[in-house]
């Protein structure tokens, strides 16, 4: 195999790195020039050629300003090169709780002849990358692999990342196909030109960031913000030779890993679109329906290979994925995959919807037997409570049907009254000097609820382009216009609105303390001042619209398991479903969404009727 040399990638690679590495140069030389004049001057009064009182004053005039621009440089360079660069959230995969993965690594680092990553790591997303994290900052550099000793002056050679999604749905030859142009990167990283030109941008990078933290003392920040002008001028002027650089070892990369498995590749990169979509699937209509309740389920990557099998159960254009399910998985080169994916699955919660970073008796782990029960009913439950407090709220008066064993009861006829164009009107809010609020034009983040159609998919399309209910959303000419809706909707929903909008406050309030623990070298920290936050959010805040169809939903999800013997239920694709004589519930979200635009409440009855759903009768909340 041609040495890095010779490989016209790496070629172009090293070239790049030189750019880089001059543009450092030329910052130095810049910050020693006044300097070097001062030195001149001071030498020639010394050899007695360069005197007279208008050389004395040139001396001054040359040398105070270049021992401040010394001590600029100084504290500038100090700040690039210890600052702690950025590195990604992962789960570290020690050697002894993945052997075999660890011996396949090194097989293929041999046969691609370059070194092996110095460690494994696992993240939770359908992607695999090699990260530096040589820095002093981020610990004790990893020890190096068994017959590599490795001297004061060796490399450390980079991390790989593997998404964690990629072992479980992965068989150990695709999972081998797909990093052999990841590992094969290791080879370019290893050059002394390439490894500086690396270690100079992230220096920088990492320095614009500490120098853009807040909460720091006005002197301070404004040295800060003079840290960061230099870090970010410099930056412009390496960016484009950096992004040639990445370009020059990815093509390095591919071009030496040609020879491995390429066929085999070719096939799984297919397995790479697929456990993407599937993932995504995943995350967004299952996960995130029990992160919102306090739950997070323990085996998001076993659940990858339920929702992918379920796909190909019904998709035809998937059939053939199946019969891959005999070969051997790669998780399956762990000697733990129960702990790695529970640990996996607890840091994409907190990267994709923010919590703590351990358990705790408000972020208690799931399993999927248990997922109906704890979370699908639950959430229903949850949210029919809160929408019968906005109608409390709002005054509306209880349902007065004949036969209700309980009149005061929460009922889903209560609803469907006050929803229905031409009804009773509500009585007097329960507080009388407190004005019904009006449906914000961007609705309030919220921390709990549900987000389901019958289905237990989030709200369908038509929905989520709305601007929610009453409000404002944008035409195709950027002009304002209103959203369907009564105006009994309209005003649930700003109540639902400013009642989320509550609770979220409060568990912010609550978890503030609690969400920032265990923060270890192979950990990050995230949103400076509220580590609860999400980097990554799922999804955009649900509109008021949103909510009201939601609730409603989750409303006559409670009324049929409570009176006509329907079950919660868990669908690998479109998340928490309702299950009537053993059959999903696929055709209640467009009933739901006529009653909230046009208060008409027939098509709603007339399913309600069809499965034996009794509306007056109160429902069990939580």
């Amino acid at each position: 195999m041609s040495g890095i040399g010779v490989e016209a990638g790496a070629q172009a690679a090293r070239f790049r790195a030189l750019a880089v590495l001059r543009v450092r140069s030329r910052a130095l030389a810049v910050a020693v020039l006044p300097a070097g004049a001062a030195v001149i001057l001071l030498t020639g009064a010394s050899t007695g050629h360069l005197v007279g009182p208008g050389w004395d004053a040139a001396r001054w005039a040359v040398g105070v300003p270049a021992v401040l621009v010394l001590l600029a440089a100084a504290g500038v360079g100090l700040v690039v090169a210890r600052a702690r660069p950025a590195i990604s959230p992962t789960v570290p995969v020690p050697e002894e709780s993945a052997p075999d993965l660890y011996r396949m690594v090194r097989d293929l680092a041999d046969r691609l002849e370059v070194p092996a990553p110095s460690a494994i790591a696992l993240t939770p997303d359908c992607d695999s990358w090699l990260e530096d994290r040589a820095h002093s900052a981020h610990g004790p550099p990893p020890r190096p692999a068994p017959g590599r000793p490795a001297g004061p002056r060796t490399p450390v050679p980079p991390v790989l990342v593997i998404g964690s999604p990629f072992l479980w749905w992965m068989r150990v030859g695709e999972l081998r196909a797909v990093l052999a142009p990841v590992i094969a990167g290791t080879g370019p990283s290893a050059h002394p030109d390439i490894a500086a030109a690396r270690r100079f941008v992230r220096g920088l990078d990492a320095a614009v960031a500490v120098a853009s933290a807040p909460g720091r003392r006005p002197p301070v920040r404004g040295l800060c913000a003079a840290v960061g002008w230099v870090a970010r001028l410099l930056l412009r002027g390496c960016r484009e030779h950096a992004t040639q650089m990445e370009r020059g070892v990815a093509a390095a990369a591919a071009e030496r890993a040609q020879a491995v498995d390429y066929g085999l590749r070719i096939v799984a990169q297919e397995q790479v679109g697929l456990a993407y979509a599937g993932w995504d699937r995943l995350l967004t209509r299952v996960a995130l329906p029990a992160w919102r309740m306090g739950r997070w389920p323990s085996r998001l990557d076993a659940g990858v290979v339920a929702a992918l099998t379920e796909l190909s159960r019904r998709d035809r254009l998937a059939e053939g994925f199946t019969s891959r399910l005999g070969e051997r998985p790669a998780c399956d080169l762990l000697e733990e995959p129960g702990a790695v994916d529970e640990a996996a699955s607890l840091l994409a919660a907190r990267l994709f919807h923010g919590g703590p970073a351990t358990p705790c008796a408000d972020w208690a782990p799931v399993d999927w037997q248990a997922y109906p029960e704890e979370v699908v009913d639950r959430t229903w439950r949850v949210d029919a409570a809160r929408l019968h407090r906005a109608l409390d709220a709002l005054g509306v008066r209880p349902s007065r049907h004949p036969g209700t064993p309980d009149p005061g009861g929460p009922t889903l006829a209560r609803v469907l009254d006050h929803l229905t164009t031409g009804g009773t009107p509500p009585a007097e809010p329960a507080h009388p000097h407190e004005p019904l609020r009006q449906a914000p034009a961007r609705p309030a983040p919220r921390a709990d609820g549900g987000g389901y159609s019958s289905q237990g998919s989030p709200a369908s399309d038509d929905v989520t382009r709305s601007g929610g209910v009453g409000g404002r959303g944008m035409d195709a000419d950027g002009e304002a216009e209103a959203e369907p809706g009564t105006d009994r909707s309209v005003a649930l929903a700003a109540r639902l609105t400013a009642e989320l909008a509550r609770e979220e406050a409060q568990a912010l309030r609550a978890g503030k303390g609690a969400t920032g623990a265990l923060q270890g070298p192979d950990s990050v920290a995230w949103a400076p001042g509220d580590p609860g936050l999400p980097p990554f959010p799922l999804q955009p805040h649900r509109t008021g619209r949103e909510l009201l169809a939601d609730h409603v939903t989750a409303m006559v999800c409670c009324a049929a398991v409570d009176t006509a013997g329907a079950v919660p239920a868990l669908d690998w694709l479109d998340g928490p479903s309702l299950l009537l004589d053993g059959e999903r519930a696929a055709d209640l979200a467009p009933k739901v969404l006529t009653l909230i635009e046009d208060g008409d409440p027939g098509p709603l009855r007339d399913w309600l009727t069809a499965f034996g759903i009794r509306p007056e009768k109160p429902v069990r909340l939580v």
